[in-house]
């Protein structure tokens, strides 16, 4: 089990500024997002295609595009500030 220290660090890790923009913290979201897919996507096969999970699937990819899309314009602030 991680120590109280171990996850103190990784929580102010993620309340720093800019840590958003962080390959680490981005690929953990991508791999949620991911994940979360698939979820959608085995339980619209287990429902034989209910459509509220293609809804819902929707949405979630919509989230992931524009959470990618502040990612880009964070990324670029970044480098016109530079």
């Amino acid at each position: 089990m991680a120590s109280d220290s171990e996850e103190l660090s990784f929580v102010s890790f993620i309340l720093k500024p800019g840590s958003s923009l962080h390959p680490t913290f981005l690929f953990a979201v991508d791999a949620a997002f991911a994940l979360l897919f698939f979820i959608f996507l085995w339980l619209a096969y287990l429902t034989k295609g209910n459509p509220h999970f293609f809804v819902l699937m929707g949405i979630q990819l919509a989230l992931w595009a524009s959470v990618k899309w502040y990612v880009v314009l964070g990324i670029q602030m970044l480098n016109v500030e530079q």
